[in-house]
């Protein structure tokens, strides 16, 4: 999909590891946002209040501190470096219901995101995204499709 909005619109080829981490995060909190709602869209068809519930409880701050948790020691060097820099970067903002310890970890998950996003290893975010919903995921509307790990 990257290339095709590329192609379509006549976007340059950028340097990502020269962007900010927050602007890998932002990039990567749209991008991460839209596979959970894909997931919940495709386990049912639900009324908008429950699909928005749902995507809710993964998108939130919490959650994806516990997933990024989850997955550390799967992450290669570079993908390790990339988080802790959106870890480390100071957001103008605060998040409303987490803590300030989540809230930079989900942060730094999502910097993560964006830049396997942006350099075209969607694959790569997919199955990152599909083994923290495995490890930290006891739902069967979403993640695993019932099949949790236990890990």
């Amino acid at each position: 999909m990257l290339d095709l909005i590329k192609t379509s619109f006549g976007c340059e080829e950028r340097d990502v590891r020269g962007y900010s981490p927050l602007t890998l995060a932002f990039i990567g909190d749209g991008v991460y946002d839209l596979v959970i709602r894909t997931l919940v869209v495709e386990r049912a068809n639900r009324p908008p209040n429950e699909l928005h519930r749902l995507t809710s409880a993964y998108v939130k701050a919490e959650t994806q501190a516990k997933m990024i948790v989850a997955l550390k020691e799967e992450l290669t060097e570079e993908e390790a470096g990339v988080f802790r820099r959106g870890r480390n970067a100071s957001p103008a903002t605060t998040a409303k219901n987490a803590s300030r310890a989540d809230y930079h970890k989900a942060t730094g998950f999502e910097a993560l995101m964006g830049y396997l996003y942006l350099t075209g290893r969607s694959e790569r975010m997919l199955e990152l995204i599909r083994r923290g919903l495995e490890r930290i995921d006891n739902k069967p509307e979403l993640g695993t499709g019932g099949e949790s790990t236990g890990d």
